[in-house]
C-alpha cells in the first residue's frame, strides 16, 4: 500500500527522492532487497557523492554487520572521484541496513524511522540486508569530506551502529 504522506514528509525533511512501492522496514520486509530498485539507480548528486556505474568500480570493500550493532570495518578511506562497491554482509540474525549520508541527514532519517518504522524507500546509497544475506552499494565519492554510514533501523543507530567514510583529495 502506498503512503503518499510518508513520502511527502520524508522528502520535505530529508530531501530524499522516495520510490514507492519498495520493501518496507520491519521483519521480513526486505527479502532479496539489495539497495537498488527496478532498473538503474537514480543519479542524484548528494553532498557525499552520486550513484556509481559498476564498470567504473576501482575496488570492493566488504562491510560486516553484526547483531552487537557494529560495522566491521567502521572506518573507510576513499580517494576523491573513486567509485567503490560496498558489499554489506549481514552476519547477524536480524535485518540490518547500510545508508550513506552526512551525519545530519542520517540522524534526521533515523528519527523519521522511529516515527514511521514501516516507511518505504529505496535509494542507491542504501542497502537493506536480511540475516545471512549480502547487499551492495556502488557509489562514486565525488565530493571531499567526512561522511557516515549507518543502520537506521529503529534502535540500531541509537546503539552506535555507524561508521565513517573519509574522502580525500
Amino acid at each position: 500500500m502506498k503512503h503518499p504522506h510518508v513520502a511527502t514528509l520524508a522528502s520535505a525533511i530529508l530531501g530524499l527522492a522516495l520510490h514507492l512501492p519498495a520493501s518496507a522496514h520491519g521483519p521480513g520486509g526486505h527479502a532479496g532487497h539489495h539497495g537498488h530498485g527496478q532498473g538503474a539507480p537514480v543519479k542524484e548528486q548528494k553532498p557525499w557523492g552520486i550513484a556509481g556505474e559498476a564498470q567504473a568500480v576501482s575496488r570492493t570493500i566488504e562491510i560486516r554487520m553484526t547483531d552487537d550493532m557494529r560495522f566491521f570495518p567502521d572506518r573507510i578511506d576513499v580517494k576523491l572521484g573513486e567509485t567503490v562497491r560496498l558489499v554489506a554482509v549481514n552476519a547477524g540474525q536480524v535485518l540490518h541496513e547500510i545508508v550513506i549520508g552526512t551525519p545530519e541527514e542520517l540522524k534526521a532519517h533515523a528519527e523519521l524511522m522511529k516515527k514511521h518504522p514501516n516507511m518505504e524507500h529505496d535509494e542507491p546509497y542504501m542497502a537493506h540486508v536480511d540475516p545471512g544475506q549480502r547487499g551492495e552499494i556502488v557509489w562514486t565519492f565525488n565530493r571531499p569530506g567526512t561522511f557516515e554510514f549507518a543502520c537506521l533501523i529503529p534502535g540500531h543507530f541509537e546503539a552506535g551502529m555507524k561508521g565513517t567514510i573519509t574522502v580525500r583529495r
